[in-house]
Formats: structure tokens, C-alpha cells, sequence
């Protein structure tokens, strides 16, 4: 696994109307801290169309570039507004299929 990305996903079941709002910070977090972090490779944000939840795929180097992303203190200052607005279900893990057309 050392020469693939390590994959976070993180699965946010929102909260009634709190959709939009979570999205905002997201995107925020991540354009002012996260594409800075030593490691980081890409982020996506998938919306449920429903909007009862959102889905961050992001691609890191490496399994200690995820636990320092986590355990940086501007984003520890991110997750109590995040769990205001969702609860949150985390995977960590590497690519084992991929096809495409």
C-alpha cells in the first residue's frame, strides 16, 4: 500500500435542511486547510440529492498524512461545527477494483 494513495472516505448523514450548510464548511475547511497539508492529493464532495447526506472522497499519501490532517488543530476547531450539522461515519482504506468505460 506504501506506492497507492490511501483513501478517506467520510460519510455525513445531515441533519433536516442542515445540508447547504454543511457543504459550505466543508468546502471551506478544505480549501483554506486541508489542500495545504503535506500529503493531501485530492477531495471530492458527493451531495445525496435528497439532502440527508454528503460523502467526502479525498486521496492522501499516506495513513500518517490522514492522522496528522486530523490531529492539526485548525481542523480539530472544524469538527464541532461539522457535528452540529451531521454525524459522521469514517473509512480509511486503499483501492482494491477500479473499471472504467
Amino acid at each position: 500500500m506504501s506506492d497507492e494513495s490511501v483513501i478517506l472516505i467520510n460519510l455525513f448523514k445531515v441533519k433536516p435542511g442542515k445540508q447547504d450548510a454543511l457543504i459550505a464548511l466543508l468546502k471551506q475547511s478544505t480549501e483554506a486547510i486541508v489542500r495545504t497539508l503535506p500529503g493531501w492529493k485530492t477531495t471530492r464532495l458527493i451531495a445525496a440529492k435528497d439532502g440527508a447526506g454528503v460523502v467526502i472522497y479525498s486521496e492522501w499519501e499516506t495513513p500518517a498524512a490522514v492522522e496528522a490532517m486530523r490531529d492539526d488543530p485548525r481542523m480539530k476547531a472544524y469538527f464541532p461545527k461539522v457535528m452540529e450539522l451531521a454525524s459522521l461515519d469514517s473509512i480509511v482504506g486503499a483501492a482494491v477494483f477500479n473499471e472504467v468505460r
